[in-house]
C-alpha cells in the first residue's frame, strides 16, 4: 500500500563511479536503485565502446537511445491499442448482428 504522505528521504545513487543523492519516499527507494543501476550499465557500455568519452556526451546518448526506445515502445502500445479497439469494434459489430438475427 503505497501512502501518498510519505516523507521523502535522500538516497546516494552510484553512477558511472559518481555518486549521486536523490530524494524519494520509502515506496519509490526500490525503483529508484533499479533505474540508477540499469543507468550506470547503459553509460558504461557506451563508455566502454570507446566511442566516447566525455561523460556529458555519455548521458547525452543514454538519453537519445532511451528516448528513442520509449518513443517506440509507445508507438507500438498505440498500435496495439488501435488494433484491440478494432477487434472490439468488429466482435460488438458481430455481435450486434448475431442478435438482430434472433
Amino acid at each position: 500500500m503505497n501512502d501518498l504522505n510519505q516523507p521523502a528521504e535522500p538516497v546516494t545513487v552510484r553512477i558511472l563511479d559518481r555518486e549521486y543523492r536523490v530524494m524519494c519516499t520509502p515506496d519509490q527507494r526500490r525503483n529508484l536503485m533499479e533505474s540508477a543501476l540499469f543507468l550506470d550499465q547503459q553509460m558504461r557500455e557506451i563508455r566502454n565502446s570507446g566511442k566516447v568519452s566525455s561523460i556529458d556526451k555519455i548521458a547525452v546518448m543514454v538519453a537519445l537511445n532511451l528516448s528513442e526506445e520509449l518513443l517506440h515502445l509507445r508507438q507500438e502500445a498505440s498500435e496495439r491499442r488501435e488494433k484491440v479497439d478494432q477487434r472490439v469494434r468488429d466482435l460488438a459489430d458481430q455481435l450486434d448482428k448475431a442478435l438482430g438475427q434472433d
